[in-house]
């Protein structure tokens, strides 16, 4: 079951409309229904199925830092955590648009890494660029899941500004 760069890019587009769809469905139905969403996309393309999912949100930290199970990405997705509360729900954010901007990828079978540039535009325009690495493995149905998950703000050294656009 080899994985091609084209699932990789509709698994990395699945990803971003999962974000989108857990902010559409907080606006219009508050917390509880951006957390069935969440809790569904989670379901359906990370991989708690098969073991612990090497999760790094961007804004985790400290004992919290890493989630490797499916109870931590809902928090970080969602907030309102009694265990985690120093989430802010990183999905209810408003996204309105992800473009991701690959700079590498490694196929082996059915296990797939890409790391790029990943942008998520909110609603009022703004947007968001952050580093990202995922690993992915086809499950026994076929389907590719995210066992891996890094994300990161890119590093701005002091005074220069932070360029990114088209990795080579």
């Amino acid at each position: 079951m080899q994985i091609t760069q084209d699932e990789i890019q509709q698994a990395l587009n699945t990803w971003g409309n999962g974000k989108i769809n857990i902010s559409n469905a907080f606006e219009e139905g508050g917390i509880e229904a951006a957390r069935e969403v969440a809790s569904a996309n989670i379901d359906s393309y990370y991989g708690y199925d098969l073991g612990p999912v090497l999760f790094k949100p961007t804004m985790a930290s400290g004992e919290q830092t890493f989630r490797p199970t499916k109870a931590g990405a809902l928090a970080y997705f969602c907030g309102h955590s009694k265990e985690y509360p120093l989430d802010n729900g990183f999905a209810i954010m408003g996204w309105r648009a992800m473009e991701s901007f690959p700079s590498a990828s490694f196929i082996q079978g059915d296990v797939a890494m890409w790391m790029g540039w990943v942008k998520l535009t909110h609603s009022d325009g703004s947007v968001t660029t952050v580093d990202k690495s995922f690993g992915y493995k086809k499950d026994e149905t076929g389907t590719l899941r995210i066992v891996l998950h890094h994300s990161s703000l890119p590093y701005q050294p002091p005074g220069l500004p932070l360029k990114t656009g088209t990795l080579k």
